[in-house]
């Protein structure tokens, strides 16, 4: 039994895992949204991603930097706040219609949750005993998966109209009918995002108040280790990068290949994407009980083969079956991102926060995955795009075999 402290800390970190979901999974609502809002392309709409996800990369060092000098619960408040920052941005950013001020705020929400990111996954694993790291970090990471099923049904629900007027009609509008229309649009997203900004604020006001018991970094590591960076963390940071950026690409595009594949409209797509996403939440759950039995690198290896073949099945069928492969494609997923970082970061020892920010800074495989599959898409479709997530499973399955070879 771990000490009341620890408890405490792990409850309260693991709320984290469910808050940072919240803005990752509103992006593939954002995505549809925006393109028709402000009138943009495949390619133009995929940026929300670029500029989401390249924060990781750019704020990633400096977030282990930070947590390095001040310890990780200076880390989550600093977080915290510019989280709220940049959701609150969100309300000048509609009103103006702006989609640069929109990235610009998504970047700065990004921010954020790269100090999140690079504080809480080491954190709950170095929290309690270090044999069950894997199965802890799966665990928090389950609510990750319920924040993402429900930004998924609640922004369908209150950002898309449900109104979704094809080319042909949006040209025969007046000047006047289009530009109100494509304003109402674009304040949608004001209200759910400043609830949002609300409700961070309000936890980062809790955790100035807690106390966390800080991890030195010789005691972070789920097995002895010499605290050098290791070919195991390098082989990781990459797998990572294509993870994550197969995941978010998925996500991103599903509304879209919904409607193009099987006909379904935007707020019904939305509704799948939440039934997919509470399936990448009950995986986490299954995960973190398999992991009893199963060594990480043989399940991860497991579900990277699984994937592979979802998407393989999407990009070659069409109407009910495609759609449902990418539903059921999440489920196969959700283990993969904490069983990537908790493998990549074993036995660096007092190096595990730098390791940490290196495996964070490689999310940045969000902000280049999906502008390759919005390219993809305005060229030859949008199964075809869908060729890139399969590539990405090819590589976490590689990393998965050969970590497994050493040490699972």
């Amino acid at each position: 039994m771990e000490p009341r402290s620890t408890r405490f800390a792990i409850v309260l970190v693991t709320g984290l895992f469910f808050l940072w979901a919240l803005a990752h999974n509103l992006n593939p609502i954002l995505i549809p949204h925006l393109r028709r809002a402000l009138q943009l392309n495949d390619m133009r709409s995929a940026l929300v991603d670029s500029a989401f996800f390249i924060a990781y990369f750019v704020m990633a060092l400096p977030a282990g930097a930070v947590m390095k000098r001040f310890g990780y619960r200076s880390g989550i408040v600093g977080g915290l706040l510019l989280f709220a920052t940049g959701t609150l941005l969100f309300w000048p950013a509609a009103t103006l219609r702006s989609y640069p001020f929109f990235l610009g705020a998504l970047f700065v929400i990004a921010s954020g949750l790269t100090f999140l990111e690079t504080a809480a996954n080491p954190y709950v694993t170095a929290l309690g005993n270090p044999a069950h790291a894997h199965r802890r970090i799966n665990f928090a990471q389950a609510f990750n998966g319920l924040g993402a099923a429900l930004a998924a049904f609640f922004g369908g629900r209150f950002i898309l109209s449900g109104e979704t007027p094809n080319e042909e009609v949006l040209k025969a509008m007046s000047p006047t009918a289009l530009d109100a229309f494509l304003t109402q649009e674009a304040l949608a997203v004001r209200v759910p995002y400043l609830i949002i900004g609300c409700i961070v604020l309000l936890v980062a006001l809790l955790f100035m108040r807690a106390q966390l018991p800080e991890i030195s970094e010789e005691s972070n590591t789920t097995s002895e280790g010499s605290g050098r960076l290791t070919g195991r963390l390098w082989m990781g940071v990459l797998a990572q990068f294509c993870y994550v950026g197969a995941q978010v690409g998925v996500a991103s595009f599903f509304i879209r290949f919904a409607g193009r594949t099987a006909g379904i409209g935007e707020q019904d797509a939305a509704y799948l994407l939440s039934i997919g996403l509470l399936l990448f939440m009950s995986g986490r759950f299954i995960g973190t009980a398999l992991l009893r039995w199963m060594k990480a690198a043989a399940l991860l290896m497991s579900c990277a083969i699984a994937s592979a073949v979802l998407v393989a099945v999407a990009v070659s069928t069409t109407g009910p079956v495609a759609v449902g492969a990418l539903i059921g494609l999440q489920l196969f997923m959700s283990i993969m991102f904490p069983t990537i970082f908790s493998l990549s970061i074993q036995g660096l020892g007092r190096r595990t926060k730098l390791g940490s920010s290196l495996i964070v800074m490689s999310i940045a495989g969000g902000a280049v995955i999906p502008p390759i599959m919005g390219a993809i898409s305005d060229r030859h479709g949008i199964q075809l795009a869908y060729l890139a997530p399969l590539c990405c499973f090819a590589v976490v399955l590689v990393f998965a075999r050969r970590v497994g070879a050493v040490k699972g």
